[in-house]
């Protein structure tokens, strides 16, 4: 890997993925839960739970890239717009950083829209090969 690469992949928020994220978390918080509640509060649906992008992120370090010898050393990540069920998400990452002495490398990312014109998050992530 080298810096400028990219990666891309489209990730499906699909009635499955909601559903085992709230098994699994158990937040059933209304904005994520309860229709009426997120359009009461400005929202066009139920707001889907922003840390399923971070298991889109993890998704991505552990799988799409050349080398499993990969360990997440920090994320960050700026929601831009909600996400609802069934949208389908552009991820599209670039290496920003290559840190050969400490054996890290930066990813910058977004998550959009697939034709590219709505940014839903943004962010950084950082990864240590191992």
């Amino acid at each position: 890997m080298k810096k400028g690469d990219t990666f891309q992949h489209e990730f499906q928020l699909d009635e499955f993925v909601y559903t085992n994220f709230i098994q699994t978390f158990h937040d059933k918080n209304p904005l994520h839960t309860n229709q009426a509640f997120a359009r009461n509060k400005g929202f066009q649906d139920k707001v889907m739970h922003g840390n399923i992008l971070g298991g889109f992120l993890s998704f991505f370090i552990g799988e799409c890239l050349p080398t499993k010898e990969v360990i997440i050393h920090s994320q960050e990540i700026k929601y831009k717009r909600p996400v609802y069920l069934n949208q389908n998400l552009l991820f599209n990452a670039e290496i920003v950083g290559l840190f050969e002495s400490v054996k890290s490398i930066e990813f910058s990312f977004v998550f959009s829209d697939i034709t590219e014109s709505v940014v839903f998050a943004k962010g950084k992530i950082q990864i240590g090969i191992i």
